[in-house]
C-alpha cells in the first residue's frame, strides 16, 4: 500500500471518527430526547445541557460535560494516533482540519452537526498548545461575564487566532496558517444563526 492511500484511509477514518455524533446519542439514549429537534438543534453539549435541563438538571450537567469531553477526544485521539503513526505537519493538519469537517457535516447525520468549538479547540490544543490554553482561559473569562456560549466560543477563537501568529508568525511544517483559519470559517460559519441572534439581541444566556 503506497503512502498516499495510506493518507487517504486514514483521512477517511478520521472523518468518519470525527463525525460520531456524541451529543445526539447521550440526549437520546439517557434523556429519551431528540436534541437535533429541541432548543437550538444543535448535537453540541450546550444545546444538550439546555434541553435535558427541561426535565433533569443533574442529568443535564453530566450528559453536557460528556458531551464536551467526548467532542474534544475525538479530535485530540486521531492527531495522538496519526502522531504515532508518525506523518509529516502536512498530514496533521489536514486530520486536524478533517475532524472539525466531520464533527461540523457529519455523514451520520446527513451532512448536519455540530459547530465545531469542541473538536476544533481540542484539535488545535495538541498543533498549539499555548494558544490554545490561551484561548480557554479567554472563553472561561467570557463565558463566566457574557453568559452566552456562543460568544464566548468566538472570543476564544480570535484569541486564539491572534495568540498563534504572535507564538508562531511561521507555522512550523506547512508555513502558513491556512487550516487555522479554515477551523475558523467552518467555526464561525456553523455560528451563523448565533451572530443573527446576537445582533437582533434574541441570543439566549446559559444559567
Amino acid at each position: 500500500m503506497d503512502f498516499m492511500t495510506t493518507n487517504l484511509y486514514l483521512y477517511l477514518a478520521v472523518y468518519l471518527i470525527s463525525g460520531i455524533p456524541f451529543g445526539y446519542i447521550l440526549a437520546k439514549i439517557f434523556a429519551g430526547v431528540d436534541i437535533k429537534n429541541e432548543g437550538s438543534g444543535n448535537i453540541g453539549a450546550t444545546n444538550v445541557l439546555r434541553v435535558v435541563k427541561e426535565k433533569d438538571e443533574s442529568l443535564a450537567k453530566k450528559l453536557g460535560a460528556i458531551t464536551l469531553f467526548l467532542d474534544a477526544s475525538k479530535g485530540v485521539i486521531v492527531l495522538l494516533v496519526a502522531m504515532y503513526l508518525e506523518v509529516n505537519d502536512s498530514v496533521l493538519w489536514t486530520i486536524a482540519v478533517l475532524a472539525v469537517v466531520g464533527h461540523c457535516f457529519s455523514v451520520f447525520l446527513m451532512l448536519e452537526g455540530g459547530k465545531g468549538v469542541a473538536t476544533g479547540f481540542g484539535v488545535l490544543a495538541i498543533m498549539m498548545p499555548i494558544p490554545a490554553l490561551i484561548a480557554i482561559i479567554v472563553w472561561a473569562i467570557a463565558s463566566k461575564g457574557l453568559k452566552i456560549s456562543s460568544l464566548s466560543s468566538l472570543i476564544a477563537l480570535c484569541a486564539f487566532i491572534i495568540a498563534s501568529y504572535m507564538m508562531y508568525p511561521i507555522v512550523e511544517g506547512i508555513g502558513s496558517h491556512s487550516p487555522i483559519w479554515i477551523i475558523a470559517m467552518i467555526i464561525t460559519y456553523k455560528h451563523t444563526p448565533n451572530i443573527v441572534r446576537l445582533f437582533n439581541k434574541e441570543e439566549s444566556a446559559v444559567a
